[in-house]
């Protein structure tokens, strides 16, 4: 049986390199101050989208991430590894948008895309670190959901089949399609970039990207359509206002700390286990471990 997937992925900073600047006064992240990714579970999502692609011969993968318009880096990123096409949700009535915010945002794009099998997301954004997106998502769509998934087994008779990666082991489930499953950092690495697909997709453009350059290619995309993206306001997908962005989001910031370790001494051990067992000891009177 062929599936329609869709993937819900997030262009998100770099947190390993976060500086001074890497926080606005209001308490929204300074997107601009830092290096943007691909959100790695996200990555993790596609890989499993993609290998149900696989086996599944006549399927289809689809790209949905929300942010500004560089965003569009993510669907290009997904088309490179084997994705069929992509949506941009773009506006700025979504910025400051928290997991409630988003969800919403992400619930009215999907039901504009309409028909799906299963919708397939990372687990959590590194930006964020709640694991609550793609759970809130289910529950505005009124659909089952896996979460902590590791590996999508099968899917046979509208049944799916996921083992999922707990604390403490591995369960294998079972559910009905359609379903949105999240998955680990513990699930195979996404297949890397597909050279003749860079070469189909490396002109992919939304129309926001194609009005910012100075080259005119009208010709080359009226001739490929596959390289004109879909970009959505919060109007093309019948959005509330009141529910989108800051406005919809309960969630505020109280207090923003930078804390910056730093070394003030340092001290060389030689292999011997009385230095070793002086080491322990003074590390658990001062209370930094145990």
């Amino acid at each position: 049986m062929s599936l329609k997937i869709i993937v819900l992925a997030k262009q998100v900073p770099d947190t390993r390199n976060v500086g001074k600047d890497a926080m606005k006064a209001d308490g929204t992240v300074n997107r601009a101050a830092l290096p943007a990714i691909f959100n790695p579970e996200d990555l993790n999502a596609l890989e499993q989208a993609l290998r149900l692609k696989d086996k599944h011969p006549g399927s289809t993968v689809t790209l949905l991430t929300m942010g500004p318009p560089r965003a569009a880096e993510i669907i290009r990123e997904g088309l490179f590894r084997g994705a069929d096409d992509g949506y941009l949700l773009t506006d700025r009535a979504f910025a400051g948008a928290d997991t409630l915010a988003t969800s919403y945002a992400l619930y009215t794009a999907i039901k504009k895309i309409g028909n799906f099998d299963v919708i397939i997301s990372g687990r959590q954004a590194i930006d964020g670190d709640t694991a609550q997106v793609g759970p809130q998502v289910a529950e505005k769509l009124s659909i089952a959901q896996i979460t902590y998934a590791e590996e999508i087994q099968s899917v046979k008779d509208r049944k799916i089949t996921v083992k999922r990666r707990l604390e403490r082991g591995v369960e294998v489930v079972e559910g009905m399609l359609p379903v949105l499953i999240t998955i680990n950092s513990s699930a195979p690495e996404c297949r890397p970039r597909n050279a003749k697909l860079i070469q189909k997709y490396k002109y992919a453009r939304t129309s926001s990207e194609k009005q910012a350059e100075s080259n005119d290619y009208i010709n080359l995309y009226n001739s490929r359509p596959y390289l004109n993206l879909t970009e959505w306001s919060a109007a093309d997908v019948n959005a509330d206002p009141q529910q989108c962005g800051l406005s919809g989001s309960p969630t505020k910031v109280k207090k923003i700390e930078n804390v910056i370790f730093q070394a003030k001494e340092s001290k060389t051990l030689d292999s011997s286990d009385e230095q070793i067992e002086e080491l322990m000891i003074e590390l658990i009177t001062n209370h930094t471990i145990g």
